[in-house]
């Protein structure tokens, strides 16, 4: 007797391909995602190449003067 190919078997469970609407999202998460690492690594390269107080190794100047020199 042959068995149907449509039959009942053990072995892996087919999975739905998601819609239209479900790959907008998880392109959208996908680019929020990749922003949001983009501006943490960034924010970290900044704080490690920048001194901790940037305003002491600069001159001092009065409220009034134009340039730094002065």
């Amino acid at each position: 007797m042959l068995q149907s190919g449509y039959g009942a078997r053990r072995g892996p469970i087919l999975t739905m391909t998601p819609n239209h609407r479900q790959l907008i999202l998880r392109r959208r998460l996908t680019i929020l995602c990749a922003v949001i690492a983009l501006a943490l690594i960034s924010g970290l390269v900044g704080s490690l190449t920048h001194p901790a107080n940037p305003i002491s190794s600069r001159p001092a100047t009065g409220p009034f003067s134009y340039f730094p020199s002065q």
